[in-house]
């Protein structure tokens, strides 16, 4: 029979290890079990954590379930929902936090880590872009279109129309794949190089274009530089 957390040696314990060593020391399953709290017969709350990821497919998968799908699992009332519902947007708040006091945003890790973070409970394709200042910094975040699972169609003139008003020197657009495949498809390509050329045309630079599934980001910047060439 799996012990209990209270019947658990203290240093096996996920709230003390991370009491003692901090959140990092813990693994996905420990830090959803402490928000967790209690398991129930026969399940402690790790392995309850366990359970949850494993049926999600991870921690992108915890974080796209809504109220009803938690509040549907059992042992998960709505006060642990609520804790993991809380802990899911405070995680959005302080990557997007982050990025808007960040330097400089020409270098893609900060924006790419608040994108998985706001994209990854998304089951449809999202674009948009962040515009920016002369220094590369944050001004403005903007979803332009809410697509399909597939695609999701894309007006350049708004785009660029909307990064004036927001007084922009620059772009980095963004969109998620819901399929969970990080590679850019031809449709990707082509209009990454028609609103790079656009940008010129209206005196906007369009700085990246960055990729989000499956938790996890790319830059086109990085992986294709032809596109921004010229």
């Amino acid at each position: 029979m799996t012990l209990c957390i209270r019947e658990m040696e203290p240093s096996q314990r996920p709230r003390e290890r991370l009491l003692e060593f901090g959140a990092r020391s813990l693994s996905d399953a420990e830090l959803l079990a402490v928000l967790i709290r209690t398991g129930r017969r026969g399940r402690n709350a790790v392995v309850e954590a366990h359970s949850l990821l494993a049926d999600a497919g991870g921690l992108a998968g915890v974080a796209r379930l809504d109220f009803r799908e938690l509040a549907a699992r059992p042992g998960l009332g709505p006060a642990k929902v609520a804790s993991l519902l809380a802990a899911v947007e405070l995680g959005q708040r302080f990557a997007k936090a982050q990025m808007q006091t960040a330097e400089r945003l020409d270098q893609p890790q900060i924006a790419g880590e608040f994108l998985v973070s706001r994209l990854q409970r998304e089951t449809r394709e999202v674009f948009g872009f962040v515009s920016l200042d002369g220094r590369h910094r944050f001004l403005a975040i903007r979803e332009l279109t809410l697509g399909t699972r597939t695609q999701a169609p894309v007006d350049g003139a708004e785009l660029f129309r909307l990064a004036l008003l927001d007084r922009a020197s620059g772009v980095l657009l963004f969109h998620n794949h819901p399929s969970g495949n990080l590679e850019p498809s031809r449709d990707d390509l082509d209009l990454t190089r028609q609103l790079v050329m656009g940008g010129k045309l209206v005196g906007l630079s369009v700085h990246d274009h960055l990729i989000v599934a499956s938790g996890r980001w790319l830059s086109l910047r990085s992986a294709r530089s032809e596109l921004f060439a010229g």
